[in-house]
Parts: structure tokens; C-alpha cells; sequence
């Protein structure tokens, strides 16, 4: 199989702990993974020779929460909210109705469009949930469309109760028919363990419903205020808690002794003017942090994981390498995954150039394009 050289890589960030960054560096790809990493000159002898010309290169972004399935537009409230104005329409349920409204093709063409933003903004694996259909079929269907674009697919029928059923009977059928339909089509099972959504032990029977249907936990934890999903994620060996918005100091200790990811959302505190996570925090107790987009129509509607780690940096106290390892290396630790968010002998070939000497410019110049080049399994995606 043919071999390539990247060589006169700056600075390589390569996200293994083991070696995190190399000077003068180069690295050899073949049948879309890395066999080879080191310093340029002892690069070896290859089919090709790529030189980047001193930029820096990283690990594709691992985005390990998203919404993609999804049609309609919720910018009015939005703009409401910008403006300090009372929203009344329906939030998520807006959503759901335009979801089910729409055709297979008009939400592929969506998710498509938005995994190509992904794509020029150096994302190489993103999760998708799904969340906005609350039927049978519909959440059946968003996951069965989600999996043409990734493998990382997680089932988020306990999104919301809709409206006009019971919260009981909901999840009854969450727990029953509803995942029956979809486990074929997903890897995770996800609850959004919030006031007005699910609790604690609604939370916990669904996630144990989903692990016994052979699916991973993820649980939405801490978004709106302190609450028992991030217990309940250490407790169940969930693979992440996302949002972490609010901690108790208990939270924080069971995610520094678990393997659990605390998985922090900063778009969304941008799009919902809310105090932003203190990672900091998290951080200095030993627990590991990721960064994902969150993106969806309503609450941070950002396809750009270049945006989240500005924000982190800035907002939620990390520092640009800190940022940098929560949005590849601890987004792959989020997904259970050792084979993504890293550059290192056989792991993907998930690579992007950056038009900057370090990873320190994603936060330096903020809102800049600074996305050069993006290989996914060494392949050429933007």
C-alpha cells in the first residue's frame, strides 16, 4: 500500500500523553492509519513526501455531543433571548414538530451539510444523537439516518416527554418499544436528567434498560442546576456526563474516581448567556474533561469545536494545551475510544494542518479560519 510522509511539521500535537509534542516532526500514513511518528529528519523512505511548511498539526476534533437530526429554525428565539425578551413558542417541541414534518432526504441533506462545516473546521468523528422525533418511528428513523454519517450514534428517545402523554407511560415506552426499535441503530443511550425532563430514577431505569439492550451510557448531567445525573453516570459506568454546568463537591470527587468523562458544552453557555462549566475545577481534582459543540437548533447551534476551545480557554479557565487534549484526546475518552483524538503508530490517520505555528493560535485568533487541510483515515475531507 502506498506510504506518505507529512514532514516540516512545526510542531506536532500529537494528544498521546506518553509523547504530546514533537518539534521538527514528521509522520508516515499508510492504508489510512499512522505507522510511524518522530523527528523529520529520521523520517523514513515513502511513496510520497508531504511538507506542511513549519505549521502545526493535530489530531482530528473528537465532537462526542451533537444533535444533527433535526429540521426547522429557532433563530426568533434566540434573538428573544439576546434580547432579554420572554420567549412563548415551544423550544424542543418546535423542533420535534418540524423533525417529524420533514422528509428522510430534507434531514440527510441537513446533517450533511453540517458534518461538511465539521469537516472544514477539523472535525473527523462527531456523535449524533437523536432527541427530536419522541415517536417510535421518528426516533427509529433519526437514528437510522445518523448512521450513514458516523458510527458514534447514540439513542436520546428521554429527551423530553412530549406533549399529551404521561411522563410514566413515556417512559414505559421509552424503556420498551421505543428502544427495542432504535437499540439496532445506536451505540449509547442518553437521558437529559433535568428539572422538567426525567429524574433521578427515571434516569436511572432508562440508562439500565439501554445497557441491558447491549448500548453505553452517556447522561446529560447539570445543565439547568446540581441534580443526581452525575451520580448516577459514575455509578453506571457511564462513558461520559455532558454539560457539568453545576457540581456539587461530591460530583466532582465521583468524576475524579471514575472513568466516567465530564464533557463540557461551553457553546451552549455562549448561545444561553449562562455561567460557562468551571473546568478548572475539574481539572485539578484528576478528572478527565472533554469539549464537544453541542450543536443543535436551539440551544448552541455552533458546528465549530475551533470556537469551543476559544471559549474554554478563555471562559472556563483552561489552558490552550488543556483545550486542545479535551477536544481530541478527552473527546475520544468520552466515545470509549483509543484509536481517535491521538496521532501515534496505528491509530486513524485523523490529521489537521493548521495555518498557525501552534494549537495556541485556535485561541490566539479566535473566529479566524485557521483550518489549512483535514484527513480523515487518511483521506483528504477538506
Amino acid at each position: 500500500m502506498t506510504a506518505t510522509v507529512f514532514e516540516g511539521i512545526g510542531l506536532l500535537y500529537t494528544g498521546d500523553p506518553l509523547r504530546e509534542e514533537i518539534r521538527d516532526a514528521a509522520l508516515v500514513v499508510q492504508d489510512g492509519k499512522v505507522i510511524w511518528v518522530g523527528h523529520t529528519a529520521q523520517a523514513p523512505e515513502a511513496d510520497e513526501r508531504i511538507d506542511v511548511g513549519g505549521r502545526c498539526m493535530i489530531p482530528g476534533f473528537v465532537d462526542s455531543h451533537s444533535h444533527l437530526i433535526f429540521a426547522g429554525d429557532r433563530s426568533a428565539e434566540f434573538d428573544a433571548r439576546m434580547a432579554g425578551r420572554p420567549y412563548t413558542a415551544g423550544g424542543i417541541r418546535t423542533t420535534v414538530a418540524a423533525t417529524r414534518a420533514a422528509s428522510d432526504a430534507e434531514l440527510a441533506v441537513n446533517a450533511g451539510g453540517l458534518i461538511a462545516e465539521m469537516h472544514a473546521q477539523g472535525t473527523t468523528t462527531v456523535e449524533i444523537k437523536s432527541g427530536y422525533g419522541l415517536s417510535v418511528e421518528s426516533e427509529r428513523r433519526s437514528l437510522e439516518i445518523a448512521t450513514a454519517l458516523t458510527d458514534e450514534t447514540t439513542y436520546l428517545g428521554a429527551h423530553v416527554v412530549p406533549e399529551g402523554v404521561s411522563t410514566d407511560d413515556y417512559v414505559h415506552l421509552v424503556t420498551g418499544e421505543m428502544l427495542r426499535e432504535c437499540a439496532p441503530f445506536a451505540k449509547w443511550v442518553d437521558v437529559f436528567c433535568e428539572r422538567g425532563a426525567f429524574d433521578g430514577d427515571q434516569t436511572k431505569e432508562i440508562l439500565t434498560a439501554g445497557i441491558k439492550a447491549g448500548l453505553g451510557a452517556r447522561v446529560h448531567a447539570g445543565q439547568l442546576g446540581t441534580g443526581p445525573g452525575v451520580q448516577i453516570a459514575c455509578e453506571l459506568d457511564a462513558a461520559s456526563a455532558d454539560h457539568c454546568t453545576y457540581l456539587t463537591d461530591a460530583d466532582v470527587a465521583a468524576l475524579a474516581g471514575s472513568q466516567t468523562v465530564a464533557t463540557l458544552l461551553p457553546g451552549a453557555e455562549f448561545s444561553t448567556r449562562s455561567p460557562y462549566p468551571d473546568a478548572r475545577r475539574l481539572i485539578d481534582a484528576g478528572a478527565t474533561v472533554a469539549i464537544a459543540t453541542d450543536c443543535n437548533p436551539g440551544s448552541s447551534f455552533t458546528s465549530s469545536m475551533p470556537f469551543c476551545v476559544a471559549l474554554a480557554v478563555r471562559e472556563m479557565r483552561m489552558t490552550p494545551l488543556e483545550a486542545i487534549r479535551a477536544a481530541t484526546y478527552g473527546g475520544a475518552r468520552a466515545l470509549r475510544r483509543d484509536d481517535i483524538g491521538v496521532i501515534r503508530p496505528g491509530a486513524q490517520a485523523d490529521l489537521v494542518l493548521l495555518d498557525a505555528p501552534s494549537y495556541v493560535h485556535l485561541a490566539y485568533r479566535p473566529g479566524v479560519p485557521l483550518v489549512k487541510a483535514v484527513w480523515s483515515d487518511g483521506i483528504p475531507v477538506f
